[in-house]
């Protein structure tokens, strides 16, 4: 609980994956990806249930063992590729919510998201009164060298000439990571899906702590991370 408002945890975790099969159970230094995110969710001081939403028998199986709630295979229309994050979000909300004052969505595909990072991102949304806080990372490369290519890969205006600096003197910019998204329920039920308005905030997170898990490269450089003992706070 966090200034007398309830915190539901949601952890959404499909059993299929197209790009790395059964990625949300797949070991990652002897356990399987979404314990990662459970424990860190354990963890946070201010986290008062967690529930996992899946369409699959062995990771409701699995959640259970780590006696997190897990009432239910979700509906066959959500666990397609076309049903989005806001999807499980509403429909979760509108079964199994209405005790609750905030809502975290935790992927399991960040392994290395902690609690500290849960709770400053919890934090972040109380002192700004905001409807959603969503975590985010430097870009890695900026994005003002990247561009579409045409046909036949023409490099003809592929940069503006404004933009031939060094990677040191072009602007900052942020994405989105996927860690942590954390929604006041009533808003997030009046907008009826995920709004990036007035009131919502970035908490920042270091790129370490940032990768997602989503395909064979993703996971080989999580195992190197971890074999380095590389993650700094």
């Amino acid at each position: 609980m966090l200034n007398d408002k309830r915190v539901l945890a949601l952890i959404p975790a499909r059993g299929g994956s197209k790009r790395l099969p059964r990625k949300n159970i797949r070991l990652l230094k002897g356990i399987p990806l979404i314990g990662w995110t459970i424990t860190a969710a354990k963890q946070s001081q201010y986290i008062d249930e967690i529930f996992i939403s899946t369409d699959d028998q062995e990771i409701l199986e699995y959640a259970k063992t780590l006696a997190v709630w897990a009432p239910e295979l979700r509906p066959a229309e959500l666990a397609t590729d076309s049903a989005t994050s806001s999807d499980v979000i509403s429909y979760t909300l509108s079964k199994y919510g209405n005790d609750y004052d905030l809502v975290v969505l935790l992927q399991p595909t960040s392994p290395f998201r902690s609690a500290l990072h849960i709770d400053e991102a919890l934090e972040l949304l109380i002192v700004n009164q905001a409807e959603m806080v969503a975590s985010v990372t430097h870009c890695e490369h900026s994005p003002l060298w990247a561009n579409t290519l045409p046909a036949n890969h023409s490099l003809n205006g592929f940069i503006k000439t404004e933009n031939l600096k060094r990677a040191q003197d072009l602007p900052n910019y942020y994405r989105l990571n996927g860690a942590i998204y954390v929604f006041d329920i009533e808003a997030f039920l009046q907008n009826g899906s995920i709004c990036y308005g007035e009131k919502s905030f970035a908490y920042l997170m270091n790129n370490e702590h940032s990768i997602d898990i989503d395909n064979e490269y993703d996971f080989w450089l999580a195992e190197a991370i971890l074999r380095m003992n590389n993650i700094q706070d």
